[in-house]
């Protein structure tokens, strides 16, 4: 594991670049799922999450001669803008490696912090072989996003923040991608409070850290296909999962329905704003992943808050679907003046909003004389949509309901 007085070290090095994020109690989760549930809000870092900590302490050791050379690194987004930020603020030119598919959120971020990004690789893995190659041809310091002991040594320094809080922490929920957060974190923990139990949380798209932790040896993955950007890493680390191996209690994993619950109850519940990778934590703690008691206080690091805000977008409204607040119908009806406030009238009775609604008398599926309605409700619950489908029933109308859960 990485040494307790390097982890000290680095939370040294930090103390004039982040402030430490708040380590709150969760009321919210901690009455709906049992236990006594605080959250560490990386996503209120700078950058929008935990990376910048890693790639600071990491450029604070470089020397003058490897800092004037510039620094490369290969990123889904949050170690990009870590190291972005890092190298500006001591005068370094950075280059950033990133997948093509990044969302343009985090491009644009990373190149306004003054570095040079080039899209390469269909995922981080690809990106990462990219930019092993170009910091040889270019003679440019490497800045690995997990496997290094520099980078590992200051993302551990939350787990100093987390016990200067809360000294009894029984339960610390770690994100698991290519497993330097989780290595560091749990470095420090085994160190400061050993019975304080590690869980990693793995998203089910991209889970090769757990089965190479159950197999206690490395397995890559084919592919990865996950939500949580983030933690989508396909090659496991060595290096990395020896540390875990040692210092970690478990990993579980969510599927991706699981993670955009836990961003969807984060934001209404919360009022945060936290990516999928991020949220992987919160997630396992909803859909009881892993054991706990009433009396456990169970700490659950939010790492980055960078989500596209079109995936934030679709989780809003596919969760508002699923939760039986909306409801989509295409309403078939007589294309006659006074059809459609006939039908209009049914949901006014009812008491359901319409939020959006189009008409369709073209489309070559509809019988001659007939149109589509298409619109979109706001219900109270499942009960009030089964009120609305029982009378567009008793009044006749064929109806099609879409994405009805």
């Amino acid at each position: 594991m990485i040494a307790l007085k390097e982890i000290i070290k680095a939370k040294e090095n930090l103390k004039n670049i982040i402030n430490p994020t708040p380590f709150a109690y969760a009321p919210i989760l901690s009455s709906e799922f049992g236990a006594n549930v605080y959250l560490k809000k990386e996503n209120l870092q700078l950058t929008g999450a935990y990376k910048i900590r890693g790639a600071y302490n990491k450029i604070a050791s470089l020397t003058k001669s490897e800092k004037q050379k510039g620094v490369i690194a290969a990123s889904a987004g949050n170690h990009a803008q870590g190291v972005a930020y890092s190298a500006k603020s001591f005068g370094v030119k950075a280059t950033i490696i990133m997948p093509e598919a990044t969302p343009l959120l985090k491009v644009l971020n990373t190149k306004s912090l003054g570095a040079e990004v080039i899209l390469k690789g269909e995922n981080y893995d690809e990106a990462y072989l990219y930019a092993q190659q170009f910091a040889k041809e270019n003679d440019l310091v490497f800045i690995h996003p997990f496997e290094d002991d520099k980078v590992i040594a200051g993302q551990g320094s939350i787990a100093l923040e987390m016990f200067d809080e809360i000294k009894d922490l029984n339960i610390v929920v770690v994100p698991v991608g290519g497993g330097g957060l989780i290595s560091g974190v749990g470095s420090a923990i085994k160190q400061i409070k050993p019975d304080t139990k590690v869980i990693g949380v793995v998203s089910c798209g991209a889970n090769a850290m757990l089965n190479s932790y159950r197999a206690k040896k490395p397995l890559d993955s084919l592919s990865v296909k996950t939500i949580a950007d983030g933690i989508a890493v396909r090659d496991v680390s060595e290096k990395n999962l020896k540390y875990i191996l040692e210092v970690v209690d478990d990993i579980v994993e969510v599927d991706d329905e699981e993670i955009a619950n836990a961003i969807l109850f984060l934001l209404e519940k919360q009022k945060l704003v936290v990516e999928g990778g991020g949220a992987v934590g919160v997630a396992a703690l909803m859909h009881k992943k892993f054991d706990f008691k009433l009396e456990d206080k169970v700490g659950i690091i939010l790492s980055g808050g960078n989500i596209d805000v079109q995936m934030l977008s679709l989780i809003i409204e596919k969760g508002l679907i699923k939760s039986h607040r909306k409801m989509k119908l295409i309403v078939t009806l007589i294309d006659k003046p006074g059809s459609l406030m006939k039908l209009t009238d049914i949901f006014r009775d009812l008491s359901a909003n319409i939020i959006q609604i189009g008409y369709d008398r073209t489309s070559t599926k509809l019988s001659y004389g007939d149109a589509n309605v298409t619109l979109a409700l706001e219900t109270k619950g499942q009960e009030h949509q089964e009120q609305i489908r029982q009378k567009l029933n008793k009044e006749g109308y064929k109806f099609l309901e879409e994405m009805r859960v």
